[in-house]
């Protein structure tokens, strides 16, 4: 029951939340608001009704005894004829004044009672002007008369008196009392004013505390996601379930980057196979050009009839390509490596025997240790090629190798002509960057294959063994370069 009451709170929209704040402020302040009405509406009617019986009651005349008791006086002693007088008239509007009292008007079981005993008198006052009209006509009854008028009408008509004054003064003494009650409940009601008033702005802070956090604080995690997502972290996920567009929000942004892993990965699968097919054909258009040389050298061998050359040269060329092939392998040992490369060096020296000098000098301990294929060579024919034939004189290429922590060092050296600064700093620059093509556009002069060729060597090494490896070039110019290879060990 709880969860299906969050999980009903959690899907509410954002409209919906400030719509339902705002019942849960006027909700207390509509029912105390009401209270009040309500209490002073009752007062009032209270009020009212005292008001009104005390106005009615004030109506009957105070000296209907005076002057009941001097008309029924005069009729007595036959000043005015009965005929005349106001017997009957005054009676009637005594008890109009009365029963007047008692209608639509709620009062107390005392002062009703009080009313019923004024009925009673006035109806036996009736009796007794009855009493003295029959005497009247008798004749001869003037004692029976005056000892009615003495006996009994002065005496009812005091009662009256006396009875409609208790009947004002005790519909006075509850119109006090109504009046105290009010100003009591008045006094009530400001204090509950003000107790209602901090009650109410503590519930409206923490109403639009808690009512601005459940829209701001989902809102913020969502922020710092598109953060994380625009810094390149795409393990993050939004966990904003808190309001329907929120929630919705969220689970877009979750698919959102979902799709982008998704395009990433497919955005790498195809670089890497692009990657790899260009440096096949890079790889595909270097064998045949030194091939092509090679057997130019043979062919220029056999023509000259050294047949000893012959036999060495086409050994060595049948290990180079034996090992280029490497029955398909991407990857190979470092002696693999070494043996490939010296098979290349021993060519080239046949070559250019007048130019060209090489050692090796790699410990063994290195020799099972993985390399990309074809990586030295590449780098030895740069030695070559444009830096030891560029210059005059004997030239030397030397390949070392040193272990150092979980690191391989291959150090490829020649004392060529060397580059100028702004020469290496353009190599290096471009054999690192992510698009060998572009380098390949960026070399205009004749040595733009140079950049192309380490380009190559370079990316290989870093897409089997990660973007910390890979090669650097360092060079003097007149004194010469050297390529460090770093491998994993």
């Amino acid at each position: 029951m709880a969860g299906r009451i969050e999980k009903a709170i959690n899907n509410i929209g954002l409209a919906g939340r400030i719509r339902y704040s705002y019942i849960i402020v006027l909700a207390p302040i509509i029912a105390f608001m009401g209270f009040c009405l309500v209490t002073l509406w009752n007062q009032n009617l209270r009020y009212d009704r005292v008001i009104d019986a005390a106005g009615r009651a004030s109506s009957f005349s105070l000296d209907f005894k005076n002057d009941f008791d001097y008309e029924t006086y005069l009729v007595i002693v036959e000043s005015k004829s009965f005929e005349d007088s106001q017997l009957r008239s005054m009676l009637s509007e005594a008890t109009l004044v009365v029963d007047s009292l008692s209608q639509d008007v709620e009062l107390r079981s005392d002062n009703e009672r009080r009313l019923e005993d004024i009925r009673k008198y006035l109806r036996n006052l009736g009796i007794y002007t009855d009493r003295i009209e029959a005497n009247l006509k008798a004749g001869d009854r003037y004692e029976d008369n005056i000892e009615i008028w003495e006996n009994d009408v002065q005496i009812v008509t005091a009662l009256v008196r006396e009875t409609i004054l208790q009947f004002i003064y005790y519909e006075i003494q509850d119109m006090q009392n109504v009046r105290n009650e009010m100003n009591e409940f008045y006094a009530k009601v400001f204090s509950y004013a003000v107790l209602a008033s901090v009650v109410i702005g503590f519930l409206v802070i923490l109403i639009s505390y808690s009512v601005s956090q459940s829209i701001t604080r989902p809102v913020r995690e969502l922020s710092k996601v598109t953060e994380q997502v625009a810094r390149g972290d795409l393990s993050v996920r939004a966990n904003a379930n808190v309001g329907a567009e929120i929630g919705v929000l969220g689970r877009s942004l979750n698919e959102m980057i979902d799709q982008i892993n998704k395009l990433l990965e497919q955005v790498k699968g195809e670089q890497e196979s692009l990657r790899k097919a260009e440096l096949e054909l890079l790889q595909s258009q270097i064998n045949p050009h030194f091939l092509y040389n090679t057997l130019d050298t043979i062919v220029w061998l056999a023509e000259a009839g050294d047949r000893a050359q012959v036999v060495n040269m086409v050994g060595s060329l049948s290990d180079f390509f034996r090992t280029s092939l490497g029955q398909g392998r991407e990857v190979v040992t470092i002696r693999d490596e070494l043996k490939h490369v010296m098979s290349y060096l021993e060519i080239q020296q046949v070559r250019y025997q007048d130019i060209l000098e090489y050692s090796v000098n790699v410990p063994e301990e290195l020799y099972e240790s993985s390399i990309p294929k074809i990586t030295l060579q590449p780098l030895v024919e740069n030695a070559l090629y444009h830096g030891i034939k560029n210059k005059r004189g004997k030239g030397k290429i030397v390949i070392t190798g040193v272990r150092e922590s979980n690191c391989i060092y291959l150090y490829i050296e020649d004392n060529g002509i060397g580059m100028k600064k702004e020469r290496l700093a353009q190599i290096n620059q471009c054999i690192n960057s992510d698009n060998i093509t572009a380098d390949k556009d960026k070399g205009q002069d004749d040595r733009g294959g140079e950049i192309f060729g380490l380009s190559n060597v370079n990316e290989r090494i870093r897409l089997k063994f990660g973007t910390r490896y890979g090669i650097h070039l360092d060079s003097v110019y007149g004194e010469g370069t050297k390529v460090t290879v770093l491998l994993p060990f």
